[in-house]
């Protein structure tokens, strides 16, 4: 099949073969003729499959057949709803690409950038808005944004939206746009409160999938490696001096981790970036552009930061932490094995670990290939006990008070204000708790505290070029624990204070 049988426009198909697209993936060509109908889909697909054309594709079509004359101050044809900024700004740039000859307006928002930028961005009307929520929600709040002439709205990686605690503000934006619309759900895993929401906002949709439900990708070799925690970062380390990569992600559970591991490669002269929720924008995107060209081919990144990542060439998928969440598992090796290509994913699993392991198994229906040790891992591991790991950098009291880019003063930054010492676990939890949450309320133990470790600012990479960030106690936009909308997941119980803005 090719995409002129599925009755795409002309100008779509000349944008498709400047890129040297042909014949369209499995999801492609069961969700394209649907969707040009105008009946609304849930979509079950892996990362990686050609989910972003199989909705942008058909959409673009049906606004150029229905394009008015012009449109109204902040009015929004279609709205694409993504969880993190990197997926947000992957999907804009794909409708802006596809739509090239068909002289659609397209834009994205998201928390961590100016909000008087995302005004601009809406205030002439487009006729596609990629977003997260809490930042649309801002807009919605500030009247920038019209939503009631809204023709199409997207929920891209649905699962992962609800795992972030985003339904209080779902429920809001569904409640602000016409009720005749077409609605598209993708999502890469089927749990029942995915198929109860596709109940809930969907009007007798079509269901395509190209996948089992929660099955990991075929072409992705897995593998496990048994390991003490401590001695992981001298297996690393040892992985990558000895392996030829081509590009490499390496999951860290948290951002304190992240940071470590990075810090852990280049004492031992293997150039790293990291990418979590504690990184500005700038960093963020630097760290994405260095890995996409491969001048640093390694990314370590935290689950949320790296949702969206897609990323031609990346070989490897390391675990460096398994998931305590295996939905997660499949998202994680879905970064690699893309577009055809085969992929390597290794896990490395420590005791208290076993249970992860099992439970990924049990989710995905095979077992993993167990591969001992590497010959020279004794050595490795002394030889990383001699290298001088610089410590982080403490924030200098002055900065700790000082205020993030959403106009909040920052104190999660500071241990001490909640009397944590810096041995203390709770330094150390997860980015984001990946299971549903209860009212959007923080899960931490720390009362009142945002979600997410307590500890200081860490340093830049030293490859990334980037300087010394210190973060208040919101998260980026996009991710968990910031000030999102609805429920507000992760953010400080009763409410916002005043003056205050979400960050989505």
């Amino acid at each position: 099949m090719t995409f002129e049988q599925l009755g795409l426009s002309k100008p779509l198909l000349g944008a498709l073969a400047s890129k040297n697209y042909t014949k369209p993936t499995p999801i492609q060509a069961q969700a394209i003729p649907t969707v040009l109908t105008g009946r609304d889909l849930l979509g079950i697909a892996q990362t990686g499959t050609g989910k972003t054309a199989a909705f942008m594709l058909p959409s673009l079509d049906r606004l150029t057949a229905s394009k008015p004359a012009f449109l109204k101050p902040g009015q929004i044809r279609m709205l694409v709803l993504a969880p993190t900024r990197e997926l947000a700004s992957q999907i804009a740039a794909s409708a802006e690409a596809y739509g090239a000859q068909l002289k659609m307006s397209v834009g994205v928002i998201f928390g961590g950038v100016a909000n008087q930028k995302s005004i601009r961005t809406v205030q002439r009307g487009l006729d596609v808005l990629v977003a997260t929520p809490g930042r649309l929600l801002d807009l919605v709040d500030q009247r920038a944004v019209d939503l009631r002439n809204l023709e199409i709205l997207v929920l891209d990686e649905a699962d992962q939206m609800l795992d972030l605690g985003f339904i209080h503000a779902l429920k809001r934006i569904v409640k602000l746009i016409p009720a005749k619309r077409q609605t598209l759900f993708f999502s890469a895993t089927m749990p029942k409160t995915i198929k109860t929401l596709a109940d809930t906002y969907l009007t007798n949709p079509a269901e395509v999938s190209v996948a089992p439900v929660a099955t990991t990708a075929e072409r992705v070799e897995q593998q496990v490696t048994f390991v003490n925690q401590a001695e992981k970062p001298a297996l690393l380390t040892l992985f990558f001096q000895s392996t030829k990569i081509d590009r490499a992600l390496v999951f860290s559970r948290t951002k304190h981790g992240a940071d470590k591991v990075v810090r852990q490669l280049e004492a031992a002269g293997i150039a790293a970036n990291a990418i979590h929720g504690n990184k500005s924008q700038p960093q963020r995107e630097r760290a994405l552009g260095l890995f996409r060209s491969g001048e640093v081919p390694i990314l370590v990144a935290t689950d949320i930061a790296a949702r969206g990542i897609d990323i031609p060439g990346v070989s490897h998928v390391i675990n460096f932490d398994l998931p305590n969440v295996p939905e997660q598992y499949v998202h994680r090796i879905g970064r690699t094995a893309r577009a055809g290509a085969d992929g390597i994913a290794i896990g490395y699993c420590a005791d208290d670990e076993r249970p992860y392991l099992k439970d990924i198994e049990k989710l995905t229906r095979q077992k993993v290939e167990v591969v001992p040790l590497p010959a020279g891992f004794v050595a490795a591991v002394q030889a990383l006990k001699s290298l001088k790991v610089e410590p982080r950098r403490a924030a200098q009291p002055q900065q700790r008070n000082r205020r993030n880019e959403s106009g909040a003063r920052g104190h999660a930054s500071d241990p001490q204000r909640f009397g944590l010492p810096r041995n203390d676990p709770r330094r150390d939890m997860p980015e984001e708790r990946s299971g549903p949450r209860e009212g959007g309320r923080s899960m931490r133990g720390v009362p009142g505290a945002a979600r997410g470790p307590v500890g200081n600012p860490v340093r830049a990479s030293a490859q990334s070029g980037g300087q010394q960030q210190r973060h208040g106690g919101q998260r980026p936009a996009g991710e968990p624990g910031g000030r999102s909308s609805g429920g507000r997941p992760g953010g400080f119980r009763g409410g916002r204070r005043s003056g205050q803005r979400r960050s989505a």
